[in-house]
């Protein structure tokens, strides 16, 4: 698929009139091999977590290079302040949230040597645009030397949503009970913690 990608990004630069679309990119110049790979390394990362969806039609515009590491820790540190205070009542105060959370990154990343990119739904057809979902955030930690990517996500659902969620999934059990049906596990490599019914985190490192 990264061939393929790579190709049709390509195209796209031999059709397209603007010259400074290709020389300024959120990953850098598009006529630049290496930046065409960073762009296809993150739209596999999302489509290695959400295997239900197809995100090859994104293009760099789709991304944005965040400036500073300071600037995303205090946008995921304050989005996560609720967490926070979940976290604090299961297991206490002795050891923030946050720093255990950056701890962890920095160990799975060296996050200092990263640079730092974010996606925004832009359009239906992606898990962050389903109902219910009241916002999100997508940040790809890619660090070069390690040839490797995190991605960490989070997104907020509405409780209203979960609870038809729940309805539903409560009637599918009683019909599976009624009819014999079999039951089944599934398995995803991403990490996921739940901080509340309306709260689902997922980091994932990729290897590239």
């Amino acid at each position: 698929m990264s061939r393929s990608l790579d190709a049709e990004v390509v195209t796209e630069i031999v059709s397209s009139c603007s010259p400074t679309n290709l020389s300024t990119s959120p990953v850098g110049p598009l006529t630049d091999q290496n930046s065409r790979k960073t762009l296809i390394y993150l739209i596999l990362t999302l489509n290695h977590i959400y295997p239900d969806y197809d995100f090859s039609s994104l293009r760099a515009e789709h991304f944005t290079k965040e400036g500073t590491l300071s600037d995303v820790k205090t946008d995921i540190d304050t989005l996560l302040m609720e967490s926070g205070k979940v976290w604090a009542a299961r297991y206490g105060d002795e050891e923030p949230f946050h720093e255990v959370l950056w701890k962890t990154i920095d160990a799975a990343i060296e996050v200092f040597d990263c640079d730092v990119y974010s996606y925004k739904a832009v359009a239906e057809g992606d898990p962050f645009t389903d109902d219910g979902n009241l916002w999100s955030f997508n940040y790809f930690f890619y660090n070069k030397k390690l040839k490797r990517i995190l991605y960490f996500t989070m997104h907020a659902t509405s409780k209203t949503m979960l609870d038809l969620d729940s309805d539903d999934e409560l009637a599918l059990d009683e019909s599976n009970d009624q009819t014999g049906g079999t039951g089944y596990n599934s398995y995803d490599g991403s990490h996921r913690e739940s901080f509340g019914n309306d709260d689902s985190m997922i980091f994932d490192e990729m290897d590239l």
